[in-house]
């Protein structure tokens, strides 16, 4: 565990030295953050569980889970400047994009395919996360396409002169995709200000992750492209800040670009339509939910004296009631007209 520190800001902007392929000690999130990352891993745990009962109840088509992804996606959103950087997310990335800033309400007028959906107008699936006033960029499904849009993009702001770094997430299924080396090997050509954030969870779908890869770790394959390969326990909320920590001031400094690998359960199915009892035992599943790291970061935030026993009962309080009042807004919330499905595709 990083030392607390009681004194600094909520932005840490120092760094020590670098060691390849492991993160580095850097100034701890303040006290106040720190509660704060642990109520948006609650909330975006909460939305989550209620999205897998809506999916069930047949009131939402379709659903796929962050949960057990929370604290490599809060420790990433938290190292960067948020509302600054720019973020191309995956479809897990749902602790993520709270942490940035994208309310329950937009969120799941994406689920219901409402009018408003910042996403796509109601015309998307969910899960494809979109929040411009968080700079949050559009993504789609075919897997990994994100990637050469994030290079682009890194690339757009270093020729501007500009500070803003793009953070971009993947799952380790997708560095199979020709668009990962592409990515890959024009941020390393181009020493982009691009931090690749692969959030290993050891299955894509239900193929497991050494039939994948031979390497050991994702982070191996980034001395491939000339680039920093740093691997860390996604599950701790302290080293996946540090490791984010670093690799997004070293981009920001103009040192290039970071293969960031998160090693991260999924304690859920792949998505709302998977049985991973087909491909999983009984064993593996106890397992990796017994890796669940929101019970493991409220341990430790209670042993360093900043949780209490009325501080997390209030918690659930304020997010089980934004849950509630996101959900109503969705519900009541209009379809779009049937005209809205030729545009803006299409010019006038």
């Amino acid at each position: 565990m990083l030392k607390l520190d009681t004194a600094g800001a909520k932005d840490h902007n120092s760094h020590a030295q670098e060691h390849p392929g492991q993160a580095t000690a850097h100034s701890a999130p303040t006290p106040d953050c720190l509660v704060e990352m642990y109520e948006v891993m609650v909330r975006s745990r909460r939305l989550d569980e209620r999205c897998w009962l809506l999916h069930r109840q047949g009131r939402i088509g379709f659903h796929i889970s962050g949960i057990g992804h929370e604290a490599a996606q809060v420790g990433v959103a938290f190292a960067m400047q948020r509302g600054h950087d720019f973020l191309h997310p995956y479809y897990r990335d749902l602790a993520m994009v709270i942490a940035l800033g994208m309310p329950m309400r937009a969120i799941l007028l994406g689920s219901f395919g409402k009018q408003g959906d910042p996403s796509s107008g109601g015309r998307q699936m969910p899960n494809h996360y979109c929040y411009k006033p968080a700079s949050i960029f559009s993504v789609s499904s075919p897997v990994g396409t994100q990637l050469p849009q994030a290079a682009g993009l890194a690339l757009a702001e270093k020729l501007k002169g500009g500070n803003r770094v793009t953070v971009t997430c993947i799952g380790e299924g997708a560095t199979s995709e020709g668009d990962f080396h592409e990515a890959l090997d024009w941020a390393g050509v181009h020493r982009l200000p691009l931090v690749v954030v692969v959030e290993n969870n050891e299955y894509a779908i239900s193929v497991p992750m050494h039939l994948q890869m031979a390497v050991e770790r994702v982070a191996d394959r980034a001395a491939a492209y000339g680039i920093r390969g740093v691997s860390v326990d996604g599950l701790d909320v302290f080293a996946s800040y540090a490791a984010a920590k670093e690799a997004i001031d070293l981009a920001r400094a103009g040192a290039g670009t970071t293969l960031l690998e998160v090693r991260v359960a999924r304690i859920t199915p792949h998505s709302s339509d998977d049985n991973d009892a087909t491909y999983r035992s009984p064993e593996e599943k106890a397992r990796v939910r017994a890796q669940d790291p929101l019970p493991r970061f409220q341990k430790q935030l209670v042993e360093m004296g900043l949780l209490t026993p009325a501080m997390i009962a209030e918690i659930e309080r304020r997010a089980q009631a934004e849950v509630d009042d996101a959900l109503r807004y969705a519900e009541n919330a209009p379809y779009p007209p049937v005209e809205w499905a030729m545009g803006p595709v299409f010019a006038d």
